[in-house]
């Protein structure tokens, strides 16, 4: 058997280059012819192929994260202390109002994200907001007209890059990152939206930060569904990003469901948690601090 010659023993550099294309492939064709016998023996045999599946598990970045003392436990102890908070009333029956406007002079794109907004949760309203309206008088005033919700929406450089979530009356006050937007109308292939109150989907809401955060998102939307709208809004959370999406799902026969995207997109990361309605010296449940993404492992939602 010749010796195997490797690419960086031969100077000539075309030569060179034609070896390691040459090897690459070899090797290429040896992985097919592998992957081919594999699957023959597996249809011959389908318990190898559940033993591979089950031994062969990528690691990745969520299934290394580290344990967090505050992840949610399988007993009633988190079940009683939520019977208790702010958001309890939203699950007693109460149905969301929901107030939404912007901060003082925004643009065009503010708006358009604003009633972007408005297609997705249903009995919102959308407030104008002046020049002289200050953050405390608006929270009066929407307690005053019965809003179970306000949201503010904030912009940089005519973009909208933040918004402040407030229950009402008591709170708690949730402040947003708002990145990657993507409005409706740009949304490739878009489906038209009707307006049935949406199914809701919460995805890794798992600590005690995370489930207050997925409570605030669950008191926007109706708890009754209408199902014959087809409709979801999700709120997936991977590494701290959430990720907002609309979607109506479609039976294209009976085994199969389809999913078409109504828009628009968009993903908030959380920036902080405080007590009770916005308040400047009011008490923070949670702040992020720039020294917490140290560790790349460890995630707080």
């Amino acid at each position: 058997m010749p010796p195997v010659i490797r690419p960086s023993e031969l100077k000539n550099k075309d030569k060179r280059q034609d070896l390691y294309k040459k090897q690459k492939l070899e090797k290429q064709k040896a992985k097919a012819e592998k992957r081919k016998q594999r699957a023959k023996e597996e249809d011959k045999n389908p318990e190898l192929k559940e033993k591979r599946l089950r031994e062969n598990v990528p690691r990745t970045i969520e299934n290394t994260r580290e344990k967090d003392d505050t992840m949610v436990p399988d007993d009633g102890e988190v079940a009683e202390d939520e019977a208790m908070d702010e958001l309890s009333s939203y699950f007693s029956g109460k149905t969301p109002k929901i107030c939404i406007t912007t901060s003082k002079k925004c643009s065009q794109n503010c708006y358009d994200f604003c009633a972007d907004l408005v297609s997705i949760f249903p009995n919102t309203t959308f407030a104008k907001r002046g020049a002289n309206h200050e953050m405390k008088d608006m929270i009066q005033q929407a307690i005053k007209h019965d809003f179970t919700d306000l949201m503010i929406v904030n912009e940089d450089k005519k973009i909208p890059n933040a918004i402040t979530l407030i229950h009402l009356p008591d709170g708690p006050t949730a402040y947003f990152k708002l990145s990657s937007y993507t409005p409706a109308k740009k949304t490739p292939g878009k489906g038209v939206v009707t307006a049935h109150n949406p199914e809701l989907i919460l995805n890794n809401f798992n600590t005690r930060l995370g489930h207050t955060i997925g409570r605030m998102f669950q008191a926007l939307v109706p708890q009754v569904p209408e199902f014959e709208g087809r409709q979801v809004v999700t709120f997936h959370n991977q590494r701290d990003f959430i990720f907002v999406r609309r979607h109506r799902y479609v039976f294209r026969d009976t085994e199969k469901v389809g999913l078409k995207e109504l828009g628009p997109r968009f993903t908030l990361k959380l920036r902080w948690l405080q007590k009770g309605t916005y308040s400047r010296d009011g008490e923070y449940e949670w702040m992020f601090r720039p020294d917490m993404e140290v560790n790349r492992k460890r995630f707080y939602l």
